[in-house]
């Protein structure tokens, strides 16, 4: 009997895996649609050409990002679609970036992880919902992630609602823990240590140092994050990630001193492995100095 259960289980965890994967290809290919229209409607007041097209998220009907041509159903198929046109338009032949495929195979892995390395059981309403709002965030990061690493830039049309459902994240793991106040002081102190030393950086420097956007993204990463020691972590992850990319970069003279690496993209890696991760090293950490 209790092999039974343990292979329903095991049979069961297999099986929403598969839903997740199938989950995130579909949100993967909405990140890539999101993250061009938002793009195409920011030009759309600098090209009169553009005016004729519909690029709004919820009307506009998907199209070539070349030749505008309007795709069939089965053209949108993720991953398969791309692969089974060799990674051209079907009606002007061109070359559709290999971006595709890999935003949507990425966002699949990262919902099927964010699953198994769950830092918490996933067995009440209240983590059912804490989940699910994370895998929303999740979606919202990666298209961030996307947008800043193309062109520079942290799009408010994104960061605005992720600010808002961080917030109702925060309430629902405020309830799920029993009311316990600590949770919402916790996620307030993690949004001010993130956001209040970017904050800083940004105005001492002019914005030379640290753009806007970064700082209203880490408003964001330090509520999900719910503590400021967690905050400090992730801008210690998200530093080093950095030096790692800019240092070689610096020494193969690809970049420039006065140039800008993209760091939106490495406070949400590093989000990430927090969120996943950081409980496990903290409390390593504290063993070590017998903090605990």
């Amino acid at each position: 009997m209790c092999e039974q259960s343990h292979t329903f289980f095991v049979m069961l965890k297999a099986m929403f895996i598969g839903v997740l994967f199938i989950l995130g290809l579909c949100f993967g290919s909405f990140v890539n649609a999101l993250v061009w229209r938002l793009h195409k409607q920011s030009e759309k007041t600098q090209n009169s050409k553009l005016k004729t097209q519909n690029f709004s998220i919820a009307s506009g009907r998907s199209m070539c990002v070349h030749c505008k041509h309007i795709l069939a159903w089965y053209d949108l198929v993720p991953v398969v679609s791309w692969v089974r046109l060799g990674g051209k338009c079907r009606y002007c032949h061109k070359t559709i970036s290999w971006q595709y495929p890999v935003v949507e195979l990425f966002t699949s892995g990262l919902y099927i992880l964010s699953y198994i390395c769950w830092p918490s059981t996933i067995n009440t309403p209240y983590s059912v919902v804490l989940f699910s709002l994370w895998l929303v965030i999740l979606t919202g990061l990666v298209a961030l992630a996307v947008y800043d690493w193309r062109w520079m830039i942290l799009p408010n049309r994104i960061v605005f609602p992720l600010q808002a459902l961080a917030v109702l994240y925060v309430i629902v793991s405020f309830l799920g823990a029993d009311a316990d106040i600590k949770v919402i002081f916790g996620a307030v102190m993690g949004a001010v240590c993130s956001a209040g030393l970017f904050y800083v950086m940004f105005q001492i420097s002019k914005g030379k140092w640290i753009g806007g956007g970064d700082v209203k993204l880490a408003v964001v990463l330090g509520l999900v994050l719910g503590g400021a020691v967690e905050a400090l972590l992730m801008l210690f992850i998200a530093s080093a990630m950095g030096s790692l990319i800019g240092i070689p970069l610096l020494i193969a003279k690809k970049t420039k001193l006065q140039g800008k690496l993209p760091f939106g993209p490495l406070l949400i890696a590093s989000t990430l492995i927090v969120v996943l991760f950081g409980a496990s090293f903290i409390r390593w950490y504290k063993r070590q100095f017998m903090l605990i």
